[in-house]
């Protein structure tokens, strides 16, 4: 090693070398989170366009062979030359950091992309891109290889529309765990901004298929739109969703409320059009209004304040039980922790949104007594069965510490304690569940029987949920606890596997179990620990061999395969996991080295949360809707 330390050793990367250099400093990473990254860079210039009022429709196109295309019709990234730097704006803006609009207050007042680097960091990490500008009349055309200019700007014909068009074939030299995009992932974040930004119109087609399919994002309603969109198929308070606007020190403050009859929160939060995941001051400000606002009307109900207990006052979670709320707020100078943008610093959005929300929800519940009887009522209920909770849990304690572990009687645990190669089968009757024990790797395999009818809990309260005895023994098995109390780090096993019969039943109980884990322990889908075990739907006995197929297709695939002795094959159909001998079950659903499962993951949140609604509520009529228009997809198995 060479001890001599002098300016010789300091390397400057020029250009966009430093983006191919350190890409995750750009975008976060490089595994499929930092691929659809590229996108919403480039989607993001485009909407900035819209909100500055010059754009009103973004084209997103994913093209065959991992190509994307974003197209907009705002004014066209300027192609004249630059008066200092000597080459077109256009060069300048795909091929330089930190060179934009964005940092000219006349150009924009308020962007999603402030650091300037989105589409030159899109530019230096794709094998190839292409941009097309058209205005005043013109089209232009300019290529880049590895974030280097191909040649010049060039004038390419005469053109009656005006917008930016970018191409471009992301690098699988950089990303090279995937290049290929998920269109559920960028559904998600294209739905979010058509909500945010009411009138645009956002088309998202996907050309990969055979037949393409395209979705078209278009809400006038804009942020009460999206309340009464993850609202659908609840029953509402109010019917049509409570919406607060405001300005103020030039921070604008959208919010929109509202209450349904179940017991979960969904707060989505944003800034800039960025979805703040981590939260921040503009959510700690709306949370602390609304508890505020509640206590002051509580305060003068003397009929609800008999049902609280003396001195006691209602909680944050009290008061947002049930509640559905998107905050959206455009600030011209956020200040983000952290490099992925997911929770707001500006100390001064606080105080703005705080006070502008204890203002207009005040004067909306004034205005509407009976309204907001109904709300106070549901916290006042809500305390008391956050109570009743503490209660059951303490109960809970209690019982647990006089047993082996707390564990269930039911449970035949694994012998290891490294939660990383440990796996709890959770089987649907004790028949299944005494074969799979017998099939077990009894070192890393646990399995835990489930029977009776499992409870829904889109309907039920927490305090039903910790006390009912068919969810107890899974709480207490994974060992995380539940809502407000889920630890990650406590969890015993690194894959939960539902193995359910093959059959309406066996759907029903993981559709239970997984609206459970969704609702109360979201995070143990949103770290990939849950798994939907398949066991084979056929046995085919032939010429003393035996095949373990999953699917219609597979069996008959098999069938031809045997040929014209395919009728003497013995076809045998699985109806049930307890029809299975404990060896077939070890060797076709349990074994790693042949078992088939498939990871439950969570690509849209927002989408999720809407289907759990509308299937496990209580709402007849959007189920209806569902089935009517997903039954084609469907196989009936009777």
């Amino acid at each position: 090693m060479n001890a001599s330390y002098s300016a010789s050793n300091i390397t400057v990367l020029k250009g966009l070398e430093a983006v191919r250099k350190r890409p995750g400093m750009y975008i976060g990473s490089t595994g499929p989170d930092g691929l659809h990254h590229l996108v919403y860079e480039v989607v993001d210039n485009c909407i900035d366009e819209a909100m500055a009022g010059f754009c009103d429709t973004i084209l997103v196109v994913l093209e065959k062979d991992d190509i994307v295309r974003v197209e907009d019709n705002g004014r066209g990234i300027p192609v004249d030359i630059h008066p200092v730097e000597g080459i077109s704006a256009l060069e300048l803006v795909l091929t330089r950091l930190h060179a934009g609009g964005k940092f000219d207050k006349g150009s924009y007042k308020v962007s999603g992309g402030l650091h300037g680097v989105g589409v030159s960091c899109v530019n230096a990490l794709s094998i190839w891109l292409e941009s097309y500008v058209e205005k005043e009349g013109k089209k232009y055309y300019m290529k880049f290889l590895t974030g280097k200019a191909e040649a010049p700007v060039k004038e390419i014909g005469s053109s009656d529309r005006r917008g930016t068009i970018i191409r471009w074939k992301a690098d699988p030299a950089i990303f090279t765990e995937t290049t290929t995009y998920n269109f559920d992932v960028l559904c998600t974040r294209l739905r979010e901004l058509a909500f945010l930004n009411n009138g645009i119109k956002i088309i998202f087609r996907d050309e990969r298929l055979s037949t393409p399919k395209e979705v078209i994002f278009q809400f006038e309603g804009g942020i009460r739109q999206f309340v009464s969109y993850l609202n659908e198929g609840k029953k509402t308070i109010p019917e049509q969703p409570v919406y607060i606007s405001g300005e103020r020190d030039d921070i604008q403050t959208e919010v929109s409320l509202q209450y349904n009859d179940g017991y979960n929160e969904n707060i989505l939060s944003f800034v800039n059009d960025i979805n703040t995941r981590e939260g921040g001051t503009h959510l700690e400000g709306f949370k602390a209004a609304l508890t505020l606002v509640m206590n002051e009307f509580l305060k003068n109900n003397t009929k609800l304040q008999k049902r609280m207990d003396k001195d006691e006052k209602l909680t944050g979670e009290d008061v947002r039980a049930g509640l559905t709320a998107v905050i959206s707020v455009k600030v011209p100078e956020p200040q983000f922790e952290g490099q992925t943008k997911t929770k707001l610093g500006n100390t001064e959005v606080r105080g703005i949104v705080m006070s502008l929300v204890n203002e207009q929800l005040t004067l909306f519940f004034e205005q509407n007594p009976r309204i907001m009887e109904m709300i106070l009522e549901k916290s006042v209920s809500e305390a008391a069965a956050r109570i009743a909770a503490r209660k059951a849990k303490e109960a809970t304690r209690r019982k647990s510490s006089m047993d082996s572990f707390g564990l269930p009687g039911k449970l035949a645990d694994c012998s290891s304690k490294n939660p990383e190669e440990c796996e709890v089968y959770i089987v649907e009757g004790d028949s299944a569940g005494g074969s799979a024990k017998q099939g077990r790797d009894p070192k890393i395999q646990a399995i835990l029987p489930l029977w009776g009818k499992m409870l829904n809990v889109e309907k039920t309260r927490i305090d039903k949920v910790i006390n009912n005895d068919k969810l107890q023994p899974v709480i207490a098995s994974l060992g995380t606890g539940i809502g407000k109390d889920f630890n990650i780090s406590k969890l015993r096993y690194h894959k939960i596997i539902i193995m359910a019969d093959a059959d309406v039943d066996g759907s029903h109980i993981s559709t239970l179990l997984l609206t459970f884990f969704f609702r109360y322990m979201p995070q143990l889908i949103e770290n990939g620990y849950v798994y939907i075990a398949m066991p084979p739907l056929y046995k085919i006995k032939y010429a003393k061999k035996e095949y373990f197929v999953f699917s219609d297709e597979e069996r008959d695939e098999v069938l031809k395969n045997i040929g014209v002795e395919s009728g003497k094959a013995d076809v045998q159909r699985y109806k049930g996991l307890g029809e299975m001998e404990w060896k077939e079950l070890k060797e076709t659903t349990m074994d790693p080295a042949n078992r088939k499962m498939k990871r439950v993951q969570l690509t849209d949140a927002v989408e999720a949360d809407h289907i759990f609604s509308t299937l496990m509520g209580e709402e007849v009529e959007p189920r209806r809707k569902f089935i009517e228009e997903n039954a084609v997809y469907a196989t009936l198995d009777v």
